[in-house]
């Protein structure tokens, strides 16, 4: 039988957009067909909302994408004032950027592999990648720490996410240089985790109020569409990109609705983009299309775009053509995380 050393070798390295420069590439693809020309467009899209002064940059993050190596893709894009707001699902967020920021790894593996014998040697796969489910559950330990530590009392995801920011600070953990979480604390961009408990923090928050019957720390989902949903009422213009689909690029559109709701005024997203591989044809959310999304009143359909191509391909090039392009160096950040600082939610 092998060991665990065998298998966890070669670490996943993550994709530098700034050090690729797609531009030609993409460029090229505007006089191609069928997902190229998507991609192109979709592309520039993303740059006119660099562009857009009035504009505030929404990404959502569904799928196994930090694992995969895209991890450093958004880590620039916060870095380099590229988006205002991130809505994310809990295992990016928790699972492998708060994993990787305490010093652990992902790494290459093989869809091929014995899934017995790496259940034995507490080896997780995701496709072709592994993690080290040891390691694992220090993360969820540390979620649980963090929670102990905190006062008693319901938060958004967006305030919780913003204390493992501050912990990551407080306690010297940030092991790497391209943390998310570490990277919008410090930029004050807000990160949403609507359905928080599906990560390594839902063990965290079981531990926490198992231990803590009478006092305890809670996740308030409408705290979350509220927040979210306010940032879009201080916004003169959104747009958004979204790579998968799922609860976070439902969560993102219906912030228009909301907002609808308490002003009757409230603009739909201006702006939108979607890596998928989803089917349109089998009526889930995520494959619907932004036209769908038009008849419910949240995206205008002027400047809309479906990629179909997996995340892994079509992020970097769309991204990495922005970077390259410059526009965001005209950016002001707009540092929605203060908005809620003000109001004493952190």
């Amino acid at each position: 039988m092998r060991t665990k050393q065998d298998y966890l070798k070669e670490t996943i390295q993550h994709f530098d957009i700034k050090t690729n420069n797609v531009v030609p590439i993409v460029d090229a693809m505007e006089k191609m067909a069928f997902s190229a020309r998507d991609l192109n467009r979709g592309a520039r899209i993303f740059d006119m909302m660099q562009k857009d002064k009035d504009c505030s940059v929404i990404l959502t993050l569904a799928g196994s994408l930090f694992s995969a190596g895209l991890k450093k893709v958004v880590f620039d894009l916060v870095n380099n004032n590229m988006v205002d707001a991130i809505v994310s699902t809990g295992a990016l967020m928790v699972d492998q950027d708060f994993f990787e920021a305490l010093g652990f790894k992902h790494y290459i593996g093989t869809p091929f592999s014995d899934d017995n014998e790496l259940r034995e040697l507490h080896i997780d796969r995701i496709y072709d990648t592994y993690i080290d489910e040891d390691e694992l559950r220090v993360c969820d330990d540390t979620t649980e720490e963090i929670f102990n530590n905190l006062e008693p009392k319901p938060y958004s995801s967006r305030e919780l996410l913003w204390h493992f920011g501050k912990y990551l600070e407080d306690n010297g953990e940030a092991k790497v240089d391209d943390s998310i979480i570490y990277a919008a604390y410090k930029k004050n961009v807000p990160v949403f985790v609507p359905a928080f408990s599906d990560c390594s923090a839902g063990f965290g928050i079981i531990m926490h109020q198992t231990k803590n019957p009478d006092k305890q720390v809670s996740f308030d989902s409408g705290k979350d569409f509220l927040e979210l949903t306010q940032i879009k009422l201080n916004s003169k213009e959104t747009g958004i990109f979204m790579i998968g689909g799922g609860v976070p690029k439902n969560f993102t559109q219906d912030i228009v609705i909301a907002a609808d709701i308490l002003t009757e005024e409230a603009p739909m997203h201006k702006y939108a983009v979607q890596i998928t591989v989803a089917d349109v044809r089998d009526g889930a959310l995520s494959s619907s299309t932004l036209k769908e999304a038009s008849s419910w009143g949240k995206v205008e359909t002027t400047f809309e775009q479906m990629v179909y191509s997996e995340a892994t391909i079509a992020m970097p090039l769309i991204a990495g053509y922005a970077y390259h392009k410059g526009n965001w160096k005209n950016r002001e950040p707009k540092e929605y995380q203060k908005l809620f600082m003000k109001k004493k939610i952190v």
